[in-house]
């Protein structure tokens, strides 16, 4: 009699591994980043307030940077459950830097990270609050 229960086991394992893995795939995608943001970044050199324009498809992110500081790029990230991350390219003094956001939507709905241009050259925190409209 014990052979069935096996069975049975064997057989509902296999689907409650699919039943979460589709609730983690569904749940990591619940935020939805589109839209326009201001971000406030702080670094050792002081305050900017660049403008980012993000789209957002599944996972997937893409949009636009601009700041005095940086000036104008497009960026392309990621967003998996509360997390997020961008990354583009600015010109400093005729030179391409890299140039990361990395950060986690909080409860209501702003976002807190970290800033890294060019491997640690320049480091900051930021915080970004969505642009009603």
């Amino acid at each position: 009699m014990k052979f069935p229960k096996t069975r049975l086991v064997g057989m509902v394992a296999p689907a409650m591994v699919i039943a979460i893995a589709g609730a983690v795939e569904a749940s990591a995608q619940a935020v939805d980043l589109s839209g326009d943001w201001i971000f406030s970044v702080t670094t050792d050199t002081g305050v900017t307030m660049p403008e980012v324009t993000l789209a957002q498809d599944g996972g997937t992110l893409s949009g636009r940077y601009s700041s005095d500081a940086l000036g104008q790029s497009p960026i392309s990230g990621r967003v998996t459950g509360s997390e997020m991350r961008f990354e583009f390219s600015a010109d400093l003094q005729g030179q391409l830097a890299p140039v990361e956001y990395a950060g986690t939507v909080n409860a209501d709905g702003t976002i807190s990270g970290t800033m890294d241009i060019a491997g640690g050259l320049l480091v900051g925190t930021f915080t970004a609050t969505r642009v009603e409209g």
